[in-house]
């Protein structure tokens, strides 16, 4: 039996995708529409034009969550602001000091939080993704994608990020892994992400043909809608959010080796897909060759909110 929403839940983050769907992830597990407060970037100017944050005339949240370091103050001021009332959650280890309870992803985990009961560790990140939200997809997905039924598997691909850079060989690995697919009789349909350079979508959009699909970005991002459908996936190693999202399908997730930039941001990328691979077991590296294994879905997400919900009911 699903435990009834909390009352008033606020999503605080700046207007960036990436972490703003990280707060409505958990928070849609614990209300169906979480408000959104969105951090500005304004300066100057420009920003005494913007509208408040937040005024106290509105109806106070019982839970903050947050991501980002731009939101940390805001937080804190919100959670000031009424009485030290709401709940204050933040999904990265922040800056400043204030929060009730604090998500950091094994990553980015160091042995001196080990001793503060506050912080919970978490693999990867939460996200929006969700077997109930797939489910009523796959069936139509399939039928467009695989008339012949043939197996799907999604490839996902980003953009440089200082960890990895897409240059020729990243494009020609990738390139000649869609092909090895194709060969083996996969149907393959190929996503760039926001993060995704021209030159990316430039190398990959001449392999569509019958059997590969590749997004143009013309038309609607049909993400989800590949999620749906695929029998596998095969994710670029730029992403941290990514494999979180298909490894909620309990599909086989194998990770795409790109070319490397030596540094401490490749290490944490790099101790991000060692724990999927070798401690949890979850994803595999590609070797050419995709083959089905299985692993119990990572349900990270709906964890994080159970922890929440049990902190509310302990305060």
């Amino acid at each position: 039996m699903k435990s009834p929403d909390v009352n008033c839940v606020w999503a605080v983050a700046e207007s960036k995708a990436g972490t703003l769907t990280q707060c409505l992830g958990v928070g849609k597990e614990l209300n169906r529409e979480p408000v959104v407060k969105l951090i500005s970037r304004a300066r100057g100017l420009k920003k005494l034009f913007e509208p408040a944050l937040f005024r106290k005339r509105e109806q106070g949240p019982d839970l903050v969550i947050s991501c980002g370091f731009r939101s940390e103050q805001p937080v804190l001021d919100i959670k000031a602001a009424y009485a030290g009332r709401p709940l204050t959650v933040h999904l990265q280890r922040p800056r400043i000091e204030g929060y009730d309870l604090i998500f950091v992803s094994r990553h980015d985990w160091v042995d001196e939080l080990n001793d503060r009961p506050n912080y919970h560790a978490m693999v990867g990140v939460p996200h929006q993704i969700t077997a109930a939200r797939l489910e009523p997809l796959r069936d139509p997905a399939r039928e467009h994608f695989s008339v012949d039924s043939r197996p799907i598997v999604a490839v996902f691909v980003g953009g440089s990020n200082g960890a990895y850079v897409y240059d020729h060989d990243t494009h020609e690995k990738i390139k000649a892994a869609i092909k090895h697919l194709e060969e083996d009789g996969w149907r393959i349909l190929v996503s760039v992400s926001r993060r995704s350079e021209e030159d990316t979508l430039r190398a990959l959009t001449p392999l569509r043909n019958e059997n590969i699909a590749v997004w143009d970005r013309r038309s609607e991002n049909p993400y989800l809608h590949y999620m749906a459908a695929a029998d596998a996936f095969l994710i670029a190693k730029d992403s941290i959010t990514m494999p979180c999202e298909a490894l909620a399908t309990g599909k086989p997730v194998f990770s795409l080796e790109l070319t490397p930039v030596a540094g401490p941001r490749l290490e944490k990328f790099e101790r991000y897909h060692r724990d999927l691979q070798e401690t949890l077991k979850l994803t595999r590296p590609f070797e050419g060759k995709i083959e089905i294994y299985s692993y119990e879905p990572l349900n990270e997400t709906h964890r994080i909110a159970s922890v929440i919900r049990s902190e509310l009911q302990r305060s």
